[in-house]
Order: structure tokens, then C-alpha cells, then sequence
């Protein structure tokens, strides 16, 4: 499907500091880690790889194309930075799954029956809320 290597090559990430309680530790060391890359300048994928992974991640793309995500779940620099690698790899992976085509089938006849029956036994009801005829 994509070469991984190749794609991991491409990365390009930067430490931040993270957020959240943790005292002095957290004002000191940067282990939060914010993965970007750029999808247009790839070179693993090809033009139709790259249409349909923009067409699945529109929403996580910015407008030049570049998809940023992060991770700060652990203490650990390292430990941060795999983690945002595999959630890179299943989200492009997803992007390329193609859907299946649904095939339509035929409305089953009791579903039918039970549609009708429901329909008649509402109109009674409706009709029974009527004044009787007189004659």
C-alpha cells in the first residue's frame, strides 16, 4: 500500500511543552510532541493516493495541506512521539481503506405488511374519533 519507512522519513516533529498540573517538572522539559506533515510536498504517495487521503482528512488538514497532530499523554519525550507515529500511520491508513459500495436490496414483504397494517390501524383510530352518521 505505502512504504512506512519512507513515509516516516518525511515527518517532521517538534517538542512542546505540555500542559496540565505537574509542577516544576512540567515548566522544565518539553515532552510533548506535535507531528506535521505536508501532504502535497509527499513523495510516498501518488496524485490519486493524495486526492483521496485529502478528501477523507479535509477536516484535519490546514489549507496548505498539512496534517498536525499531537501527543502528550506520556511523561516520556520518546514514548510520546511513538505513540503520534502509530496514530499517524491508522489515520492514513483509514484514509486509504475504500468504502464498500452498498448494494440495495429489496424491502422485505413483511416489512411491507406491517407498514399497512400500522397505516390501516392508525386510519381506524382517526375514524373512530368522527361523529356517527344518522340516517
Amino acid at each position: 500500500m505505502f512504504n512506512t519507512d519512507a513515509l516516516i522519513k518525511e515527518l517532521t516533529f517538534k517538542a512542546i511543552r505540555s500542559s496540565g498540573s505537574g509542577g516544576q517538572h512540567v515548566n522544565k522539559v518539553a515532552s510533548k510532541v506535535e507531528l506535521s506533515f505536508n501532504l502535497n510536498a509527499s513523495e510516498v504517495f501518488e496524485d490519486a493516493q493524495k486526492s483521496t487521503i485529502h478528501k477523507k482528512l479535509q477536516n484535519r488538514l490546514t489549507k496548505e495541506g498539512v496534517l498536525i497532530l499531537q501527543c502528550g499523554e506520556s511523561r516520556s519525550q520518546h514514548k510520546n512521539k511513538a505513540l503520534v507515529i502509530k496514530r499517524f500511520l491508522e489515520l492514513i491508513s483509514f484514509a486509504l481503506q475504500e468504502d464498500k459500495k452498498r448494494i440495495p436490496t429489496k424491502i422485505p414483504r413483511a416489512v411491507i405488511k406491517k407498514r399497512l397494517k400500522n397505516k390501516r390501524y392508525l386510519s381506524d383510530k382517526k375514524a373512530n374519533r368522527k361523529k356517527p352518521d344518522v340516517d
